[in-house]
């Protein structure tokens, strides 16, 4: 359990005990002066149970307040044994197919254009292995309070250009657009800047489908930038917008999903922007699908 509640659950034994030692003495008390007045005894009895309700009242309180902790933890805890079947399963995959590529080229006699091929794949399976690996150690380093931004003067418009290029290598069927006004300048972290936009991007690949109407759009107004990544897949439910920027969390079983992932990808992107001061919001696309939108101070 969590600090907090640890420390919650021994006030509350320690206040139980001391109440039910507080009621024997009083209870003693008037057992043994039986000769006071009706009035005298009326009024002890009433501080009796006045204490008492007090005492019920803090008890359900505290128990609810406990009861309340461990389910969030329970829940945790399943969104961790989900997280290491997914992350072994994603980090398995990317190398068997590696594995496979190379073999390949060892063991068969190919044209130079398939050779190219095999290789061109291998290094897109080893960039999908990167990411994973950096979105869990970024995972880890904002758990330690490991990070913190180094402020640089960012091309917005250019940084994701390299972006989108990366990802039209590793997925040529993918059209990727990109709405951006002028040639805005942020300033924040190059690094978090485009961990935020890359996985965002990685994140509607995943939901929306790989013809989804994917863009990459950014605003400025007056002391404030806007940007973020729209789609037109199934959208998210109204139901699941307030936990998906958990950590670990992932719509269904693990066991069933078809979408691959780790539920940290978003967490991280939530994460960098509180460090830069910033919100994010997930909102309904139309006609469907979501946009995911990060608004920063300038």
């Amino acid at each position: 359990m969590k600090k907090q509640t640890n420390i919650l659950f021994y006030i509350l034994s320690v206040y139980v005990i001391l109440q039910f030692l507080w009621w024997g003495f009083h209870l003693i008390q008037l057992s043994q002066e039986s000769n006071l007045d009706d009035k005298i005894v009326y009024r002890k009895i009433l501080m009796i149970v006045g204490e008492g309700s007090v005492f019920l009242l803090i008890l359900v309180f505290g128990l609810f307040k406990i009861r309340s902790t461990i389910r969030k933890e329970l829940t945790f805890s399943q969104r961790q044994s989900n997280f290491l079947l997914s992350v072994t399963h994603e980090l398995k995959t990317p190398i068997a197919s590696t594995k496979l590529y190379l073999q390949t080229l060892i063991k068969r006699d190919l044209t130079p254009e398939k050779k190219t091929d095999l290789l061109t794949k291998a290094l897109e399976e080893n960039e999908r292995l990167e990411l994973l690996i950096d979105n869990i150690l970024n995972a880890s380093r904002l758990d330690n309070k490991a990070l913190s931004p180094v402020i640089t003067e960012i091309e917005f418009k250019s940084t994701v250009k390299q972006i989108i290029e990366r990802f039209n290598k590793r997925f040529q069927e993918i059209v990727i657009e990109m709405d951006i006004e002028n040639e805005p300048v942020l300033q924040g972290d190059k690094f978090m800047i485009e961990t935020i936009v890359t996985n965002l991007i990685e994140n509607a690949i995943k939901y929306a489908g790989k013809n989804a109407g994917i863009k990459v759009f950014c605003r400025q107004s007056g002391n404030s930038m806007s940007f973020g990544v729209c789609d037109l897949g199934p959208g998210i439910p109204p139901e699941q917008k307030g936990t998906i920027f958990n950590k670990f969390y992932r719509a269904g079983n693990e066991d069933t999903r078809q979408t691959k992932g780790s539920g940290l990808g978003l967490y991280i992107v939530s994460e960098f922007v509180n460090l830069h001061h910033g919100t994010i919001v997930c909102k309904n696309n139309l006609p469907q699908g979501s946009i995911f939108e990060v608004t920063l101070p300038l």
